[in-house]
């Protein structure tokens, strides 16, 4: 893996291919490992970028009071030095990833070509019940310090369907397994309670939304919240997929990324 440093932090991160940048934003509690489908395929027609987040895989943990703006600037940072020079980025964030993508767009709306949204909120706070962003945090709050085997495997259900092939759910675990305190002290901190609605009607770039049609965590009302809030967005449900929908259909997803991102071209 290669590493940049940014804020004095060392973030890691797999590159592969070549042509316009892609940069991929994972979801909590993973690294870059989870993109492999993503790494081995769209690397026939773009540059893929895939950070290990602060706190996660590689890179250095972040402090435990780490802001919403501190994450926009280390994402900023982070494209400056692993994608610089290359023109401008098409930005992809899945779940908390997305949450990434959207603080990325409010601080430094000139970075990103374009926005790809997947299985996306505008901040827990922006897209569920009050309720249910507290009984999140609590959740999450929790599992602060437990070993991860003790929480990773209650959270698979919800992030794949029923019917994902056995060797994913476990590629996944595999993956999960690997967490570490800081990036779920780096979640809360910075991302527990973010509302993104007001940045939404603000986003210029062209923007795609792919959800999973089983998705439990960001279910379509979400996605379909954010199609109406974003001006121009296009919305894409893969049938039969959960919320790691980009791991449990890879095929389709790749599909509807390259042919959004071709379009643009």
């Amino acid at each position: 893996m290669d590493a940049v440093e940014v804020a004095g932090l060392r973030i890691a991160y797999r590159r592969v291919g070549s042509g316009p940048p892609l940069v991929l934003f994972h979801g909590a509690g993973e690294d870059s490992r989870i993109w492999r489908h993503q790494l081995e395929d769209l690397c026939r027609d773009f540059t893929v970028i895939a950070w290990d987040a602060p706190g996660c895989g590689q890179s250095d943990d972040p402090a435990p009071d780490l802001s919403a703006r501190d994450l926009g600037l280390l994402a900023a940072g982070f494209i400056e030095e692993a994608a610089g020079g290359k023109g401008k980025p098409h930005i992809l964030g899945v779940s908390w990833g997305s949450i990434v993508a959207l603080e990325l767009f409010k601080g430094y709306p000139e970075i990103p070509a374009s926005l790809l949204l997947v299985s996306a909120y505008a901040g827990w706070a922006g897209s569920l019940p009050p309720e249910e962003v507290d009984r999140r945090m609590a959740m999450v709050e929790a599992e602060i310090g437990e070993p991860p085997g003790k929480f990773v495997h209650e959270w698979l259900p919800t992030l794949l369907t029923k019917a994902a092939d056995p060797a994913v759910v476990a590629e996944v675990a595999a993956v999960m397994l690997d967490v570490r305190p800081a990036s779920l002290r780096a979640l809360l901190s910075a991302s527990g309670r973010a509302d993104y609605r007001s940045v939404l009607p603000t986003i210029a770039v062209p923007t795609l939304l792919i959800y999973g049609e089983e998705d439990q965590r960001a279910p379509l009302p979400v996605a379909r919240e954010l199609h109406r809030q974003i001006p121009g967005a296009a919305l894409t449900v893969i049938p039969g997929a959960g919320h790691l929908v980009f791991a449990e259909a890879p095929e389709p997803f790749n599909t509807e990324v390259r042919r959004f991102l071709q379009g643009l071209a």
